[in-house]
């Protein structure tokens, strides 16, 4: 396994928002995590990051212990994030934003490689690429956000909410290139989103979040085809 998360939590005071949470994302594969606002997705993916801080448990990538390690070391270990709601540095262009997910690297020519790989994986950034990263639109600012966490050159990627906020005709759009990522860089995912359906779709496995807790993880097929799974979690009828 890449990840190995055993019995993580974390508080915000007196607030558990991770009660205990365990989950692995074996290399080269897409993991999911779906659930209800609140479920602690995002919580799961800052502490991984390590911009939140553990209450318990510990997080292991490559068998090595991070869970107290501070964010830019974990950066350079492999680990890189698209956070929800992008986080964009809105007077920045698109081009300072993207040198800022390589703000740990030396290698000019790999960095200019990996420029030309986002802009073609997404070549709305190149016709916007002096532009102020607050005058994209949402989903031009999602395609920035993911574009920034690759130009650090992650082993894992961290994708919290990658439809949120965008038109709907561009979602289809994100998952696509999501897929491309894993598949042409073999790029280990861990993904989480609203949009269970969608994230399902590509998912190799899924992890249900509830209140804090896993409820239940499975093959992702296996759970988006089950009909009791998908009314109890999936809202469907």
């Amino acid at each position: 396994m890449m990840l190995e998360i055993d019995n993580l939590e974390v508080a915000y005071g007196a607030v558990r928002a991770v009660k205990g949470i365990s989950l692995n994302v074996a290399q080269g594969k897409i993991v999911t995590m779906i659930g209800a606002n609140g479920a602690g997705k995002s919580s799961t993916l800052r502490a991984i990051s390590g911009i939140t801080r553990t209450s318990g448990g510990r997080i292991r990538f490559d068998g090595r212990d991070i869970t107290t390690m501070p964010a830019h070391k974990i950066v350079a270990l492999g680990i890189s994030q698209a956070p929800e709601g992008r986080m964009i540095f809105a007077n920045l262009t698109a081009r300072e934003n993207l040198a800022m997910g390589a703000y740990l690297r030396r290698d000019t020519e790999g960095i200019e490689k990996d420029m030309d790989y986002v802009f073609a994986m997404f070549p709305k950034l190149k016709d916007r690429i002096d532009q102020p990263g607050g005058k994209l639109s949402g989903g031009e600012q999602q395609m920035l956000a993911i574009a920034r966490a690759l130009l650090a050159r992650p082993r894992l990627l961290l994708l919290d909410e990658p439809s949120l906020g965008i038109a709907p005709i561009l979602v289809r759009t994100i998952f696509e290139k999501i897929v491309e990522i894993n598949r042409e860089l073999g790029t280990t995912i861990l993904l989480v989103e609203q949009n269970a359906r969608m994230a399902l779709s590509i998912a190799d496995y899924a992890y249900v979040l509830e209140t804090g807790e896993v409820r239940l993880h499975g093959n992702a097929a296996e759970i988006a085809s089950d009909d009791e799974i998908r009314k109890a979690y999936l809202g469907e009828r």
